[in-house]
């Protein structure tokens, strides 16, 4: 299933319709305020959505993971990730909160799906870079700040 799925998602990547979402994320990339909308909105969108830990859910929360990398690159504190990563990234975002897309989301169920899809191709293609960020955050946890010392 989740196979089907990122196939799906590499189809609709290469569609022109998810193609002007990449060409819209680096004017977004480059704008603090705008940027911070689009995650504010991207995470609720994702939040709104009651389900179990299926195979959506970990699309749902490695997404959620990818906002956080964005607002760390945003921010300054991380940087380890690439360019090109960072656009599809943003332009996946920008697909997810757009409601008129590929297959518009006031359809039930069915308009959901390219959404997904997208999600679990761009997680598949990016898995590295997402990792990465994980093992990051984790060692961020764990490593004693000034005032604890």
């Amino acid at each position: 299933m989740l196979q089907e799925l990122i196939n799906k998602g590499l189809r609709y990547s290469q569609n022109a319709a998810f193609k002007k979402y990449v060409g819209r994320a680096g004017g977004v990339i480059a704008k603090p305020l705008k940027l911070a909308m689009l995650l504010s909105t991207a995470y609720n969108k994702m939040v709104d959505i009651d389900s179990t830990k299926t195979g959506f859910q970990q699309v749902k929360d490695i997404m959620q993971t990818f906002i956080r990398l964005v607002k760390a690159y945003a921010n300054g504190s991380y940087r380890n990730v690439s360019n090109k990563s960072l656009l599809i990234g943003v332009a996946v975002l920008l697909y997810l909160v757009t409601p008129l897309d590929i297959i518009p989301d006031f359809i039930p169920v069915v308009g959901l799906i390219d959404d997904i899809s997208i999600m679990a191709w761009f997680i598949d293609a990016f898995q590295k870079e997402i990792s990465a960020f994980q093992e990051w955050e984790l060692n961020q946890a764990i490593e004693p700040t000034m005032g604890t010392l």
